[in-house]
């Protein structure tokens, strides 16, 4: 088998950590795969253009705004220059171009494995309530809001505190009227309308990673329980689990919805009252988690979307723990210097 080179977005392995670094550690850790990695970056200090262990080489992209062809031109320029048979997306702000740009991309041999742009609405937290009913789970008390006066009905019905969200990003709990209204405001400077207003629900956060197929089937997925958080909300410690009606329906929302790609569901979990939070179109920043157990999702990702053998879906213990932790490097200015200069490492 010839070796492949795989580009992998979200190696900012910062405090509030991108996806790539977990992605791309899990590909060199399949034996079998002879893989280089090509890391898409979109500024000169992102941690893994300097992780030279898991990332070959770094190209600056420009920022997916507009129509994007400033974009895929980039892509094709790598393409052409150094070679690139595969991207694995792991941000969501990149994903509608990448799913727009699909055929295109394939037509230049630069391979995708990805949701179609339907199922990318999917995540719209103004479909969740279809979505969780499908699914045979719960979706906490939820009102969809465009003006401030539907707001304070919201809040009034929901009663405080509440979740106000955007339809696609961010999502705060206030607890008085006037952080609701503060928050309301300044989720549609950023992401325009609906706005939802949401119950606050207990229990455990849980989230599930998984692989679909495209033709309902799943290729894996791994449960895990968050055991502590940082203040941006991001896993710090965690443990498997094998919640019997989480899983079931993760099952069932890859078979409903014939999902095509890596997905991250988060729930909230108490006793066997599953509540589904958010659905993210990705793999989460804690995937290598799922590899660590023996479930090595990026992999079976490639070797799907090349039409290379893909094992049965292997099962994973419950009880395994996930710690993050931070490092330091030393390394000398020529990297930082070349990317701010060639946009190349």
């Amino acid at each position: 088998m010839k070796e492949l080179i795989i580009g992998v977005s979200g190696i900012n392995a910062i405090d509030n950590p991108g996806p790539g670094i977990g992605v791309a550690r899990s590909l060199k850790e399949d034996g079998e795969l002879k893989v280089k990695i090509v890391g898409l970056a979109y500024d000169a200090m992102e941690p893994g253009i300097f992780m030279d262990w898991v990332v070959d080489k770094s190209y600056i992209m420009p920022y997916p705004s507009g129509c994007g062809d400033a974009f895929i031109e980039r892509l094709l320029y790598i393409k052409e220059s150094h070679g690139l048979d595969c991207v694995i997306p792991n941000l969501d702000a990149e994903l509608p171009l990448y799913i727009k740009n699909a055929e295109v991309l394939a037509g230049h041999g630069i391979h995708t494995f990805l949701p179609g742009m339907e199922q990318f609405k999917l995540r719209s937290k103004d479909r969740l309530a279809e979505i969780a009913g499908r699914m045979g789970i719960s979706l906490p008390r939820t009102k969809v809001v465009h003006s401030v006066d539907t707001l304070m009905e919201a809040i009034e019905e929901l009663e405080l505190p509440v979740m106000v969200k955007g339809s696609f990003y961010k999502a705060y709990k206030c607890h008085t009227v006037g952080e609701a209204v503060a928050h309301y405001h300044q989720l549609v400077a950023e992401w325009g309308y609906p706005i939802i207003v949401q119950q606050v629900v207990s229990g455990d956060e849980m989230n599930v990673v998984g692989l679909g197929d495209g033709e309902g089937n799943s290729l894996g997925s791994v449960g895990i329980k968050k055991l502590s958080v940082t203040a941006l909300g991001k896993i710090w410690t965690g443990v498997t689990v094998k919640h019997r009606k989480m899983m079931a329906a993760v099952d069932d929302f890859v078979r409903e919805f014939k999902w095509r790609g890596p997905f991250e569901l988060e729930c909230m979990v108490s006793g066997d009252e599953v509540y589904l939070i958010e659905i993210n179109p990705r793999f989460p920043a804690w995937s290598y988690f799922a590899t660590g157990v023996g479930v090595n999702l990026p992999s079976r990702l490639v070797r799907r979307s090349f039409g290379l053998p893909v094992a049965p879906v292997p099962d994973y213990a419950a009880g395994k723990l996930f710690i993050r932790y931070t490092d330091e490097m030393v390394t000398d200015m020529d990297k930082f210097q070349k990317a701010i200069t060639r946009g190349e490492t």
